[in-house]
């Protein structure tokens, strides 16, 4: 029988290997709920490019209306390169998504996890403990289906920056920030831009200044997008928590990921003021879909950033917990060598990691 009091999570497996790291995430989701004062409720509902070729539609009202009324979204990876709109761009519900929901906040944690590999040699890579957190709903990504072509000779996208969504995006990393710094973390939060060149970046480090003024207690700095991109090779231990552009985060939360072994070990979350979506930072990976090789640790540790997420909503210490035994259950894993997977010169996929991790728990 369904429970109807149980937190509702509007599941979006999507494309490729979007629906094999889900498939492999909610039973440990559901692990963690056992003998719990709470419980979850999965509901699947289709979008996607494949949904896209066969009807037409790459994000159904009715998808759109479930994932409002969820208290919760966990996404697995949209999107096929061959299957495009027709002005060439790719299908990208979760943009849509973004915009849709207001979730103006693109949270990228990238953290050392044991026993993964790293790709700078210093014994300080081990160290990395840092958020990148993008603004999701404007800068260069305004312009998406917006740009224009001039007589073929050029093209422009506009990007916009606004006071609210500006103040809105550094509150919320200067919050983390604060929260981070009541955990052990230094309490930095670091402003990326480039305001020595453009009015927009200027006016996106005033506002961050004004606004970190609220915040006595974190040490609020800003960087350079360049200097930054060089910074997170020599000294990305450094780094606490980085709130900057649409663009710039969509770029940099590439670059964290890579320092702490890939895509394949990067959660994410959209978050804005009502509403969350939790997804790996990996896409539908076509080359390597249907054949059970997907890492599906970024996906797992997306679901305890939901957990995280949920308990803070919800005042719920009982889901804290759940996301620090997801956490470790990973963590203990990985540290202890039972499983490896393809991207690490492994041989164990989706199920053996998934079932590890389960074991674990």
């Amino acid at each position: 029988m369904t429970n109807t009091n149980a937190i509702s999570i509007a599941v979006l497996p999507g494309d490729g290997i979007g629906p094999e790291v889900i498939d492999a995430t909610i039973p440990l989701l559901e692990q963690v709920a056992r003998d719990q004062p709470f419980a979850f409720r999965f509901e699947r509902h289709p979008a996607g490019a494949q949904h896209f070729k066969a009807t037409g539609d790459a994000l159904p009202e009715a998808t759109l209306a479930a994932s409002r009324d969820a208290d919760a979204i966990l996404f697995g990876a949209m999107g096929w390169p061959a299957i495009r709109y027709p002005d060439g761009t790719e299908i990208a519900p979760q943009l849509d998504l973004r915009v849709a929901l207001e979730l103006y906040a693109g949270v990228r944690p990238a953290r050392a996890i044991p026993g993964i590999p790293l790709p700078l040699a210093d014994p300080r890579a081990r160290d990395i403990d840092l958020v990148v957190v993008r603004e999701s709903t404007e800068g260069l990504f305004s312009s998406r289906g917006r740009g224009e072509i001039i007589d073929d000779r050029e093209a422009r996208d506009t990007m916009v920056i606004t006071r609210a969504g500006s103040e809105r995006v550094h509150d919320f990393a200067l919050r983390l920030a604060s929260r981070r710094k009541a955990r052990g973390r230094p309490g930095r939060a670091t402003c990326v831009d480039k305001a020595n060149v453009f009015r927009s970046m200027a006016f996106f480090r005033k506002i961050f200044d004004e606004r970190a003024a609220r915040f006595p207690d974190v040490r609020a700095d800003h960087h350079y997008i360049d200097a930054t991109a060089l910074d997170l090779v020599r000294k990305p231990w450094e780094f606490d928590v980085i709130v900057t552009e649409n663009m710039f985060g969509d770029i940099l939360s590439d670059q964290t990921a890579a320092l702490v072994g890939g895509m394949g070990m990067a959660p994410s979350g959209d978050i804005g003021d009502r509403h969350g979506l939790f997804q790996p930072c990996h896409g539908s990976a076509p080359d390597i879909a249907g054949q059970g090789k997907a890492n599906p640790i970024a996906t797992i540790l997306s679901a305890a950033m939901m957990l995280d997420w949920l308990a803070e909503r919800r005042s719920d210490d009982a889901l804290a917990a759940a996301a620090r035994r997801l956490e470790r259950a990973v963590d203990s894993v990985m540290a202890s060598g039972r499983v490896r997977p393809f991207e690490f010169g492994g041989s164990d996929g989706t199920h053996a990691i998934a079932s590890a991790v389960a074991s674990e728990l």
